[in-house]
């Protein structure tokens, strides 16, 4: 005969109240359910999708990333306040953000959340914050430091950051020039022998995600020959890492008899590409020319807009018009989309600055579809209108120019804007 058991009033109480609270506690932490602005936050998407600003005005917001329960950290390129990483929360569920709280006392771009860490730059260094059970930084005076002594110049000194699934961190080390020129952005100064700077910059580096005070000497040169770098993402499809490259520039005004302006304004290509240990992608020696469809050889090195560069180095997967600069990559793995989207890459593109004298371009979202870790069709841009013009002739006349891409539990798309401080939510309400 089965034994009766007799629980006591008090100890069912107990667990009753402690599974209202455990039900409270996950209602209050799930994100706000999407609902765009009326005017789509002056966004032009796809038909069934919308927008909304969920914040303004926070300052130059450049990486993003979000919790498990919806709430944001962005890192800043600038300290506001002497602080340069926010954290946001929709506490009263309206759909609009608030900050929080802000720590970090130096500027930077990358920022993401990998196994109970929040990881983030500065130009130099690389640092985490260890998170509780709701993802929430413990001890935000007190980072550890993982990285430390990277080379930062004038130019293309951001370290945008990602981490894949072994407990490795790929850091971008973006070149302090332009085409590693003799006198850089010369006229028709030489390339220097051997290109130098590559010892420390111009390519990815892989370090340990645990490992304290770590520099070169304990990093590996993960993949060189890349210029700059701020866009990339871990593909978990086939555990690949893809970056995307800024091209050169200064094609007409370094190499006058080579190149006329509206050959500078829409030469090279900004490209994709598919990362492995050990890859080189060719610059300073080459750049990838989207008319030819093939690697150049650079006029630093001998080229003249039509010799071939060296077959040894990789192709890029995808290209893009000159100079739009892609500031972030994200591969889509949500569910809220349509099932076209699924696995496929979005890049934000910050926007030209050296296009004239035709007009500047880029300023908006792009996706990529995917299969099988290539690109399956043709890219189309997904949402534009960031600038509020038909035409951007000088970046400052755009009044936002997206950044950094994250995905919300959710499966919304969140982007960041440099300029106002904007943040914007797109969603997908149509399932026709």
């Amino acid at each position: 005969m089965r034994k009766k058991i007799i629980i006591p009033l008090s100890v069912t109480c107990f667990l009753l109240v402690g599974s209202l609270c455990a039900f409270i506690y996950k209602h209050n932490a799930e994100i706000t359910p999407f609902k765009g602005d009326a005017d789509h936050a002056g966004l032009k998407l796809p038909a069934g999708f919308g927008a909304s600003k969920v914040i303004d005005n926070i300052g130059k917001a450049r990486h993003i990333v979000l919790t498990k329960d919806g709430s944001v950290y962005i890192k800043l390129m600038r300290v506001v306040n002497g602080k340069g990483i926010l954290f946001l929360q929709d506490k009263d569920k309206d759909g609009k953000y608030e900050v929080q709280t802000s720590f970090g006392n130096y500027g930077g771009t990358g920022i993401t959340i990998k196994n109970g860490y929040l990881y983030a730059s500065s130009d130099k260094e690389v640092f985490r914050y260890q998170l509780n059970d709701q993802e929430q930084v413990i001890d935000p005076a007190n980072p550890e430091k993982i990285i430390t002594g990277l080379l930062a110049g004038k130019q293309h000194q951001t370290k945008s950051i990602v981490l894949d699934n072994e407990n490795n961190i790929y850091v971008n080390i973006g070149a302090p020039t332009n085409s590693c020129q003799e006198n850089d952005r010369g006229l028709e100064s030489k390339g220097k022998a051997g290109c130098p700077i590559l010892d420390s910059a111009g390519g990815i580096w892989q370090f340990k995600a645990d490992q304290l005070n770590q520099s070169y000497h304990n990093g590996t040169r993960y993949a060189t020959g890349i210029r700059n770098v701020m866009g990339l993402d871990w593909n978990t499809q086939n555990n690949t890492l893809y970056v995307m490259q800024h091209g050169r520039d200064n094609l007409n005004s370094s190499w006058p008899k080579l190149f006329n302006e509206k050959q500078s304004a829409e030469t090279p290509a900004e490209v994709m590409y598919m990362v492995k240990k050990g890859d080189n992608a060719g610059w300073p020696y080459i750049y990838y020319d989207s008319a030819l469809k093939k690697k150049i050889l650079a006029p630093e090195y001998g080229g003249d807009g039509k010799k071939e560069g060296s077959s040894a180095y990789i192709d890029p997967i995808a290209d893009f018009p000159a100079h739009m600069a892609p500031n972030a990559l994200l591969f889509y793995t949500g569910n809220m989309f349509p099932a076209r989207y699924k696995n496929g890459a979005f890049i934000a593109f910050h926007g030209s600055w050296n296009r004239a004298p035709e007009k500047q371009a880029g300023y908006f979202v792009v996706f990529v579809p995917f299969a099988n870790g290539k690109p399956s069709g043709k890219w189309e841009v997904f949402a534009d209108g960031f600038s509020g013009l038909d035409a951007v002739m000088v970046p400052r006349e755009a009044q936002h120019r997206p950044c950094g891409l994250a995905q919300a539990p959710d499966g919304s798309l969140f982007v960041t804007d440099d300029v106002k401080g904007t943040v914007y939510r797109i969603g997908y309400s149509s399932k026709k």
